[in-house]
C-alpha cells in the first residue's frame, strides 16, 4: 500500500480530496480509500468527477480490487467509467447503471475485499440510492491496529456516510427522489452505531455518529416547526419560494436551489 497518498483518517482508511470545491462540495468530494495495514489491495468509495488526474493519485494508491459508490450524484460517479477503465476494478453501487461487471449493492450486506469487513446500509433521503459503509472493526489513527479477528467490538468502528451526513453543516434532500420520512428513518439507523466515527463524502471526520445524529434529527424537527410557522403566517397556498425566502433568508442566493429542494421535502413529509 502506497502510505504517501492520502491522508490517514483511521487505521483503515485514507481520504483524497477531489479537486472540486464548492458551495455544495465544501472543500471537495472525499474519495475513500480502505485497506488493512499492510495490504496492497484497497476498495476505493466515491472515484469522485472525472478529473486524470485526481483518478491517477487514486489508483496508484494500491491494487484497486473494488470500487462502492455512496450515490449517484455526478460529483461522486463522474469519474466510474474512467475509473473503472484505469483499474480494471468491479464497481458496484445501489442503482445498477453505476455498476461495473459487478452487480448492485445489497442492504445489509457484508463485503470482504481489502482485509476489510465493510457493512452495506441502504441510507436513502439525500437521494433514494443513498448507502453508507460500516467498518465494524475499525479504530482511530494512531490507535492500536483493528483486531480483525476480535469482530465489532474490537474498536468503536467508523461508517462511511455519503452525503447523508456530511462533515459540517446540514444534507439538502434532493426532493422528489429524496425524502425527509426516509431521512429520519436513515439518522435513527445509524445512530444504533453509537461511537463510530464518521467519514463522511464532503468536509471532515466527525467523531461519535450517535450524538451526530441525535443533533441532526433535533435540527430536522427545528426546521419543520419552522414550515409550520411559516404556512401559519403566509396560508397554506404559499409557495415553495416565499416559503423558503421565508425560513432561509440569511443564505447567499447560490444554496437557495438547495434550500427549495429541502423545503420542498419537508412540505411532502407535513402532507402539502
Amino acid at each position: 500500500m502506497t502510505e504517501d497518498t492520502g491522508i490517514r483518517t483511521t487505521a483503515l482508511t485514507r481520504r483524497q480530496i477531489a479537486p472540486n470545491p464548492g458551495p455544495m462540495t465544501l472543500e471537495g468530494t472525499n474519495s475513500w480509500l480502505i485497506g488493512a495495514p499492510g495490504q496492497e489491495d484497497v476498495v476505493v468509495v466515491d472515484p469522485g468527477p472525472a478529473d486524470r488526474g485526481h483518478l491517477a493519485v487514486l489508483a496508484a494508491a494500491g491494487r484497486t480490487v473494488l470500487t462502492l459508490v455512496t450515490h449517484r450524484h455526478a460529483d461522486h460517479t463522474e469519474g466510474v467509467a474512467d475509473f473503472h477503465a484505469l483499474t480494471g476494478a468491479p464497481v458496484r453501487a445501489f442503482r445498477p447503471e453505476f455498476c461495473r461487471d459487478a452487480p448492485p449493492l445489497a442492504d445489509h450486506e457484508t463485503i470482504e475485499a481489502a482485509g476489510c469487513r465493510i457493512r452495506v446500509l441502504h441510507t436513502p433521503g439525500h437521494t433514494s440510492d443513498s448507502v453508507s459503509f460500516h467498518l465494524p472493526d475499525d479504530v482511530p489513527a494512531g490507535s492500536p491496529g483493528p483486531a480483525l479477528s476480535a469482530g465489532p467490538a474490537a474498536g468503536p468502528g467508523s461508517v462511511l456516510t455519503g452525503d447523508t451526513i456530511l462533515g459540517r453543516g446540514t444534507t439538502m434532500l434532493d426532493h422528489p427522489d429524496g425524502s425527509l420520512g426516509d431521512y429520519l428513518r436513515s439518522l435513527q439507523r445509524l445512530a444504533v452505531l453509537g461511537a463510530a466515527l464518521v467519514l463522511p463524502a464532503h468536509g471532515d471526520v466527525r467523531e461519535d455518529v450517535e450524538a451526530v445524529c441525535e443533533e441532526l434529527l433535533e435540527h430536522r424537527m427545528e426546521r419543520l416547526a419552522e414550515v409550520r410557522e411559516a404556512l401559519r403566517d403566509l396560508g397554506r397556498g404559499a409557495s415553495l419560494e416565499a416559503i423558503t425566502e421565508r425560513i432561509y433568508a440569511d443564505v447567499p442566493a447560490h444554496v437557495l436551489p438547495a434550500a427549495r429542494s429541502s423545503v420542498g421535502a419537508q412540505l411532502a413529509y407535513l402532507g402539502f
